[in-house]
């Protein structure tokens, strides 16, 4: 995801096409963890967040995100984890976009580095 976000063309160059990434344009990014984007309301009047990830999963998926970000040199400012926050922010321009990694591809990750973990293992162990 962090490699998706860094390299989007999100800014305008010079024709007013969506053709300048992040580094382009010397811009920053603000990460601000919102579990209540998973709220579901589609029964009864008060939203469930059932689904959304609880702390001891999302707190390194967070940061795991916010470190990626910066090791491809962008500079990251970041919320407080769970914390009541007000964000002030322009949005400057048409366009807001929502991005989810899909199950397969989290699934796939997954198995990727089980399979790795499986032969770092095995690779680790002494010849008789």
């Amino acid at each position: 995801m962090a490699e998706k976000v860094s390299g989007l063309r999100l800014f305008s160059d010079s024709e007013d096409k969506m053709n300048l990434g992040l580094a382009d344009v010397g811009g920053e990014v603000l990460v601000v963890s919102q579990f209540t984007l998973y709220g579901n309301s589609e029964k009864g009047r008060r939203p469930s967040f059932i689904d959304a990830a609880r702390p001891e999963t999302a707190i390194p998926l967070y940061e795991g995100f916010v470190e990626a970000l910066r090791k491809r040199g962008l500079n990251v400012a970041t919320g407080e984890f769970g914390a009541m926050m007000d964000v002030e922010l322009v949005n400057d321009g048409p366009v807001t976009l929502w991005m989810e990694r899909g199950a397969e591809e989290a699934e796939a990750q997954k198995s990727q580095k089980s399979q790795k973990s499986q032969k770092s293992q095995k690779s680790q162990k002494p010849q008789e």
